[in-house]
């Protein structure tokens, strides 16, 4: 059962929305947030899904959006009757999954909840095998380092370099880029002292 918040800063009610999701199956949570609020509830709540309902996001808004996204990412569906492309950019940047001008009909939100949700799964598995990627270039950078490091020092070839690096990491029980990391802080700590 997907756990959602709903935010507004609007003064029309929306109970009825509410009503609807609950009917559905969705456990609400709490009352509706204001958006100044959106990240100390989120941290304390911990939703699934988050609803937000606005006349037009506001610069407070959004960025409160981008602190949870980059705190605690999750999605977010966005309606706002308000059609401008610049703050749709903002929003979607911000991270709204879905921004929504037609308005908040409450036999809509099922389906749109669930495509919002597959898309942010999507993205969530593209972010981690970025990570991912960024991670594995680092350490082979890291580990050229130290074969330069070891081939400068030990006068040798870079395949004995490498032989080197990877019998120490087989003896000492580590990956290959832990063994890399400490020749390379190992060869910078004298220059620290001096």
């Amino acid at each position: 059962m997907l756990r959602v918040l709903l935010v507004t800063d609007t003064d029309k009610p929306i109970g009825d929305l509410r009503d609807a999701l609950a009917r559905l199956g969705y456990d609400m949570l709490a009352e509706p947030a204001t958006p100044q609020a959106l990240h100390r509830v989120v941290e304390r709540e911990r939703p699934d899904v988050i609803i937000i309902d606005t006349e037009s996001p506001s610069r407070d808004t959004l960025e409160q959006l981008a602190v949870m996204n980059a705190a605690a990412p999750r999605p977010v569906l966005m309606f706002s009757p308000d059609a401008n492309q610049q703050l749709i950019r903002s929003a979607v940047n911000a991270g709204v999954t879905a921004y929504l001008v037609e308005g908040l009909a409450s036999e809509r939100i099922a389906p749109i909840l669930e495509v919002a949700l597959a898309r942010f799964a999507q993205e969530a598995q593209l972010r981690e095998r970025l990570t991912q990627a960024e991670n594995e270039l680092a350490e082979r950078k890291l580990i050229d380092r130290a074969k330069r490091l070891l081939m400068e020092q030990q006068k040798i070839s870079e395949p004995a370099a490498y032989a080197m690096l990877r019998k120490r990491a087989m003896n000492q029980s580590l990956k290959l880029a832990e063994v890399a990391r400490q020749i390379v802080e190992a060869t910078q700590a004298p220059r620290r002292h001096e």
